[in-house]
């Protein structure tokens, strides 16, 4: 993982709500906008605003069905995100 993309995934992860928003959707396989609404307790304009910055991180995916729109982590990101942390932990 390059710097860039591990300067992203951080941006991302450092909201609160976002952080929130990521953690509600990696507990599931999937979520609808809809749900994330009513968990955070956001504007669905605001949760579409964080769902945005997530995506672009590369930390989730989404499929439309019908008129909702389902969100997954991907953990692969994630996994490599922590594995690059790591990687400069140990530097010295």
């Amino acid at each position: 993982m390059d710097i860039e993309q591990l300067a992203k995934i951080s941006r991302a992860l450092a909201d609160p709500t976002r952080l929130r928003i990521y953690e509600a959707i990696a507990a599931r396989d999937e979520i609808y906008c809809g749900e994330l609404v009513e968990r955070v307790g956001l504007a669905p304009g605001t949760v579409s605003h964080h769902l945005k910055v997530l995506a672009e991180a590369e930390l989730i995916d989404s499929r439309r069905e019908g008129q909702f729109i389902y969100n997954r982590a991907t953990p692969e990101t994630m996994k490599r995100y922590a594995e690059t942390l790591t990687k400069f932990g140990r530097r010295r």
